[in-house]
């Protein structure tokens, strides 16, 4: 710290005369950035005999929408004499609308003022340390673009684009009509590819399984999907080949094997209305996230058995 200049430096002379409920510094830059910090001499409503200090992202609402800063920062206070007197944590978060401020709520015990010699002629200097600050726009991560009637996010366009332009007839047959059933069936779609394009030997059967069923809800609403039958068809023989681990991969793979039973408890109509479809891609949905992490699991668990 002694060979780091600080990012912001705020001095409170007759620290404790003020009446004020909060007490806020000048406006600084730090990385390209406008910040203040609020001081709370006697903290917070839950700080509970603390001082509270929060950093703060100035000018907020001028800010183009979906504006993000992440930044790692700490605070230490000081006496007249430059003497160290307390350093908080170090704080790591995300600064954006929801959240344009970020701090300590019981940064340090209202007990130390007490203190004889603590404070040198009642003045307390704050110091701040700020890593990072970059600007982050992630309004465009959120807005949704229509290829071929359904609406994906930007970043699956052509991931998307590449589906329809190699099987222009996917979805000719396709039922249900409300945009989010869409969405949500195109993203298993999307997922499912996803895992099939990973090495067989990578994946589980419980998995290779799932992808199975997957399919098929997908095909059971209209997706043409005959070519991604084919390319299931291929990995799973590629994946049965002799494997000098397959033993201990199929062990393993038992201890989530109630997980599997359970998830395929779940049976759906094929003349369900759009309103139950939504749900129903929602369930797919839900069941794709419970096996990725089942796979993580099995994943480490197969390392720690070698």
């Amino acid at each position: 710290m002694k060979n780091r200049k600080p990012s912001f430096r705020f001095e409170i002379d007759n620290f404790s005369e003020k009446k004020a409920n909060v007490i806020s510094s000048k406006t600084f830059e730090s990385s390209g950035c406008e910040w203040f910090f609020a001081v709370f001499p006697k903290g917070d409503r839950l700080a509970d005999g603390h001082l509270s200090l929060y950093l703060q992202v100035a000018n907020d609402t001028t800010l183009q929408p979906g504006w993000k800063r992440s930044i790692n920062f700490y605070f230490v206070f000081l006496n007249q004499s430059g003497k160290e007197l307390y350093k908080t944590g170090l704080g790591q978060n995300s600064f954006c609308a929801e959240n344009p401020a970020w701090g300590f709520q019981k940064a340090l015990p209202l007990s130390k003022f007490q203190e004889e010699g603590f404070l040198e002629k009642d003045k307390l200097i704050i110091e701040v340390y700020i890593n990072g600050g970059e600007v982050e726009d992630v309004s465009n991560k959120k807005k949704t673009v229509d290829i071929n009637g359904f609406q994906v996010f930007a970043s699956q366009v052509t991931k998307v684009g590449k589906i329809f332009t190699e099987h222009p007839d996917i979805a000719l047959d396709f039922k249900p009509t409300k945009q989010e059933v869409k969405t949500a069936y195109m993203n298993v779609l999307l997922r499912v590819i996803k895992t099939l394009n990973k090495p067989p030997k990578s994946l589980s059967e419980t998995r290779l399984n799932k992808a199975s069923s997957e399919l098929s809800e997908l095909m059971n609403v209209g997706f043409k999907l005959d070519w991604l039958k084919l390319k299931l068809d291929e990995v799973t023989l590629e994946r049965k080949k002799p494997d000098a681990d397959g033993s201990k991969v199929q062990q393993l793979e038992e201890r989530v094997k109630h997980l599997e039973l359970k998830l395929d408890e779940a049976s759906f109509s094929k003349s369900l209305s759009d309103d139950a479809n939504e749900y129903r891609a929602q369930q797919v949905e839900e069941r794709v996230t419970n096996l990725e992490l089942m796979e993580k699991n099995l994943h480490f668990c197969n390392l720690k058995s070698f």
